[in-house]
């Protein structure tokens, strides 16, 4: 994978503002990629100072072994999650 698509998806995630949130194929769509799974395999690798937390499943929840830091973070930010889940519909970020 070339540094660009990794920069791509790295100036994505950066944009998110607080209180919102995207999916991995949110992401994916605004950085010009086909896959939601290459933005996590991105985002695994590089995104240690960025706002990895505002990025989910599209059905809201997070990954098992993140969801109580995640979620934490959210929550710090005002995103609240149901039983695990964040409304997409209310807090998606429409750039």
């Amino acid at each position: 994978m070339d540094e660009e698509t990794f920069e791509r998806v790295r100036a994505v995630v950066e944009s998110i503002p607080p209180g919102r949130v995207l999916s991995y194929g949110d992401v994916a769509e605004l950085a010009g990629l086909r896959s939601p799974r290459l933005v996590g395999r991105i985002m695994s690798e590089d995104t240690a100072d960025l706002p990895w937390y505002r990025v989910l499943r599209s059905n809201g929840t997070v990954a098992d072994h993140l969801r109580h830091r995640q979620l934490e973070l959210l929550r710090a930010e005002g995103v609240l999650a149901q039983d695990g889940r964040v409304n997409m519909r209310h807090y998606r970020w429409s750039s």
